[in-house]
């Protein structure tokens, strides 16, 4: 004979079932105030959450920030260090020597970002890390030979002018990139020619002070130097998204360094007591404007936005201005001043995002 539970079910599963069906019965207005509780309380903790997120990801971007407008003010200052390191050394010996250095003072911050690599990576075959270590040399050693080229001209350059005009006339380089990505049958923005008509009218205000339309012979060489720089910019622009760029950084500045000392033993007379009278000159541009600065732009950039980060390294030109008026009493005129302001203003709206691609942010802002 069957055994009957006190419900009236005949086994045991049953009549678990049958009390869980009748407590439900029973409390269902208790359950459904304790559901609803606990949904408020949910929403509310969500809510201090996304709070709480928020504020870290704002001091976050407060902090990329604050490195950037550093890195920025390292940047325009090694203009000063340049234009000091030319009382001691010539052009070819102080360039080679700073940039080999500002290779050499990469080689920590490779070993430190490699330690701090996923050990669950993906591994590569052979054949694919015999390949990418040949790009990635190949790479180096092209972008070196662009930055030689470019450092070396805005090296001779200021010694012929002054440190913020070097500055503002090098950031041409933001401007001049667009163009000629024309090349590279890339697409321009129609606002990059209007940034380059203010970029040649910024120009003349700056440095064609005279009734004579030309260029300063120091003026002519840096903004050649900007031209050298853009095409540095595309090169990169190239091997980047393929190899460590951190990487062929350093093999890039190792290849300008022993350029340029090569280039010392050849063209110069390099004596050791003056190199070692330019000590800080050297390591200034070498280690923190290569190596710190480098590194502080890395570690910042993960959490800037990028609009927000290139606006803040572009016043690189403007610390250049304020470190030469402060550290070498340099000063312009107000027809200068304003030829500042207006190539200012261009590689601003030059790095401005156009309309598509805040479109394509805010979707991606939402989706997210």
């Amino acid at each position: 004979m069957p055994t009957f539970y006190h419900n009236g079910a005949k086994n045991k599963r049953d009549a678990i079932w049958a009390f869980y069906k009748n407590f439900v019965k029973a409390n269902f207005p208790l359950i459904l105030l304790k559901a609803k509780v606990f949904f408020v309380k949910m929403r509310y903790y969500r809510r201090i959450f996304n709070k709480r997120k928020g504020i870290d990801e704002m001091s976050k971007k407060m902090r990329s920030n604050i490195l950037l407008l550093i890195t920025a003010a390292i940047w325009g200052s090694a203009f000063v260090a340049q234009k000091s390191g030319m009382d001691y050394i010539g052009p070819l010996t102080y360039g080679g020597i700073r940039t080999f250095i500002g290779g050499l003072a990469l080689i920590p911050v490779i070993l430190f970002l490699n330690k701090g690599k996923s050990k669950a990576e993906v591994k590569k075959t052979p054949e694919e890390e015999t390949a990418e270590k040949k790009l990635l040399i190949i790479g180096g050693i092209c972008c070196g030979l662009a930055l030689f080229v470019a450092s070396t001209l805005q090296q001779y350059g200021v010694s012929y002018t002054t440190a913020g005009k070097a500055g503002f006339i090098t950031t041409l380089y933001v401007v001049m990139v667009p163009i000629f990505s024309v090349v590279l049958r890339k697409k321009v923005r129609p606002i990059i020619w209007l940034c380059v008509l203010m970029g040649a009218s910024g120009l003349y205000l700056l440095c064609m002070t005279d009734a004579s339309f030309k260029l300063q012979f120091g003026d002519t060489l840096v903004l050649l130097c900007a031209v050298g720089f853009s095409v540095h910019i595309l090169v990169i622009d190239y091997f980047a998204p393929k190899v460590d760029g951190v990487k062929m950084s350093c093999i890039q500045f190792l290849v300008a360094g022993a350029i340029g000392i090569i280039g010392m033993f050849i063209f110069e007379e390099p004596k050791i007591d003056a190199i070692l009278d330019c000590w800080l000159p050297i390591l200034y541009a070498g280690v923190l404007s290569s190596g710190v600065g480098y590194t502080l732009q890395i570690v910042a950039q993960k959490d800037a936005e990028p609009t927000v980060a290139s606006l803040l390294m572009s016043l690189e030109s403007v610390f250049a201005v304020i470190a030469g008026a402060i550290i070498l009493h340099e000063s312009m005129s107000p027809r200068e001043l304003l030829g500042c302001a207006v190539i200012f203003a261009a590689v601003i709206i030059a790095q401005l995002p156009s309309k598509e691609e805040r479109n394509e942010k805010r979707l991606k802002a939402q989706d997210n």
